[in-house]
């Protein structure tokens, strides 16, 4: 495998319309998009029956099935693990998830985010035998799961399954590979001891690692201004051996190009390099308010359906750029009918589907004292 055969186009969040409807995925940039994609010789999408409400699935069908030979591209859909009720749950998604796609086998398919509540209902719906029978017809050509929890219970689900699965999707970064929370590198070798490749999602952090504060870009400016700070995270997954899909998420034509220049013209990371990314991730950490990856999984989980991410998103910014009034960005939401974020009532759902693991209701209560101070000296401000 060649390092242009690692980079694989994340379809959890295409260019929208509308930032406020996942659904309305710009269907036109989209296709443009993956021209280019295409052209430079790239050609694994990633989706879920979940993204973009179904759409991100409707999306590459009309981009990519529709418009290039089965032969020319890979797709891999992920079963929604959340979703299944009974061991007859399995057949249905993938039914609707082949139908949407217009496809009749997928390329890899996983059972989407393994954690400590859902892999019970992966359990008790037979989802990872279903998987296997799904390779054994050829209805899927590679079978997994992505991963969002630690160690422990990743060598829980290998030592039940590990023998007829094939790949393991982590989520895994710099800013996370020594964090003891995540466990990225415990994973990541753990993958390694079993034989299994990786595939790595969330190589930026969901947009964590690159909108850090205006200190770290300057220190990435000052180690290399021709090199993107996304140019390093990516290489950093990529480098790895056993990594052999490193997904990036793009909703901008920019983003596209920068990517797709890194890895048409990949570099393994150096010492030098390594040790640098090693202390801007001890710097970023300390500077990061709240770890927040964006992924969404706690706004499912959550009873009030509070939009957990946005609020973490303005915290972080409001604490990273004090000056900046980002204040009132925060009541805004409030005025377009978003849950506050004080009708939190602490039952702690939420944190058993926190991909980062963090104590959400604590730090929605910090939310909300930190922008009601805020606002209320901003706005007395002359």
């Amino acid at each position: 495998m060649t390092f242009k055969e690692k980079f694989g186009f994340g379809c959890m969040r295409l260019p929208q319309t509308d930032e406020n409807d996942p659904t309305s995925v710009d269907q036109e940039l989209f296709n443009e998009m993956v021209d280019i994609y295409m052209e430079k010789g790239f050609n694994y999408f990633d989706t879920s029956y979940a993204y973009h409400n179904g759409v991100s699935e409707v999306a590459i069908r009309k981009a990519v099935v529709e418009r290039y030979p089965r032969e020319s591209y890979r797709i891999c859909d992920k079963m929604p693990t959340w979703a299944l009720t009974s061991p007859e749950d399995n057949d249905k998604f993938v039914e609707e998830m082949l139908e949407r796609l217009g496809i009749d086998y997928f390329d890899v398919f996983f059972v989407h985010n393994i954690n400590i509540p859902w892999y019970k209902l992966a359990e008790n719906a037979k989802t990872f035998e279903y998987v296997k029978k799904m390779k054994e017809d050829g209805t899927a050509k590679k079978i997994g799961f992505s991963f969002h929890d630690n160690s422990k219970l990743l060598k829980e689900v290998l030592d039940k399954y590990g023998d007829f699965l094939d790949i393991v999707q982590l989520e895994l970064n710099y800013l996370d590979w020594e964090d003891n929370a995540i466990e990225a590198r415990k994973c990541y070798d753990l993958c390694v001891e079993y034989g299994l490749d990786v595939y790595v999602m969330e190589p930026l952090k969901g947009g964590v690692i690159v909108n850090p504060p205006e200190e770290i870009k300057n220190d990435f400016n000052e180690f290399n201004p021709d090199k993107s700070i996304a140019s390093y995270a990516l290489r950093f997954c990529a480098s790895l051996e056993n990594v052999k899909i490193v997904l990036s998420g793009m909703s901008k034509m920019d983003d596209l190009l920068d990517n797709c220049n890194t890895f048409e013209n990949f570099e393994v990371l150096n010492d030098e390099e390594n040790e640098f990314l090693k202390q801007m991730a001890e710097k970023l950490r300390s500077k990061v308010a709240v770890p927040c990856s964006e992924c969404g999984y706690c706004v499912d989980a959550c009873p009030e359906m509070i939009p957990i991410p946005e609020y973490f998103s303005l915290y972080n910014t409001s604490k990273n750029q004090p000056e900046s009034n980002i204040y009132r960005n925060y009541f805004d939401k409030l005025g377009d009918e978003k849950i506050p974020a004080d009708d939190c009532t602490y039952c702690g759902t939420c944190i058993d589907y926190c991909t980062q693991h963090i104590d959400i209701p604590e730090e929605l209560e910090k939310v909300c004292e930190h922008f009601e101070e805020g606002f209320s000296a901003y706005a007395g401000a002359p």
